[in-house]
């Protein structure tokens, strides 16, 4: 998967979720019908906000983004459908292109999160399942903790 192709599915994912928990919290608050939605797709958008974010630093390693670049692209991901307006700003400045920097053929790393990142696209499929931990015990450490408060509840 390239740079581009990676960051294009999970800003657009990104957005999809959004949409589906913006549904989920109309069901809930507006309607009161039902806050199934809200559990069912805040935690899907938690997932997806996780594994963006994750992409965003690779990204921003790999292609040697900016801070400010790396800062904008995590910050949309916060606001909804931000995302979407942070893929075009990254399809414009050419920020992920068509191949990994740091990939097998790629450039030697140079810093200790360069070697990490150039181990990782070394080791595709090693990288996913780590990838897919990191997420999934992020998760289940924000579970724990709990969802944030309800403005208006004492929060």
């Amino acid at each position: 998967m390239t740079p581009r192709t990676l960051f294009t599915w999970l800003a657009r994912a990104e957005a999809v979720t959004w949409t589906l928990l913006l549904v989920g919290m109309w069901l809930k608050y507006l309607t009161r019908a039902t806050d199934l939605g809200v559990r069912v797709f805040g935690l899907a958008h938690g997932v997806v906000f996780l594994a963006f974010a994750l992409a965003v630093i690779v990204l921003w390693v790999d292609q040697r983004w900016r801070l400010a670049d790396a800062a904008v692209a995590l910050v949309a991901a916060v606001v909804p459908f931000a995302t979407l307006w942070v893929e075009r700003r990254v399809e414009r400045r050419s920020l992920a292109p068509e191949r990994w920097r740091l990939g097998p053929d790629g450039e030697r790393p140079a810093t200790p999160l360069e070697r990490v990142v150039a181990g990782a696209l070394a080791r595709p499929a090693l990288a996913l399942v780590a990838a897919a931990l990191a997420v999934g015990l992020t998760t289940a450490a924000l579970l724990v903790v709990g969802p944030p408060p309800v403005p208006g509840n004492g929060a």
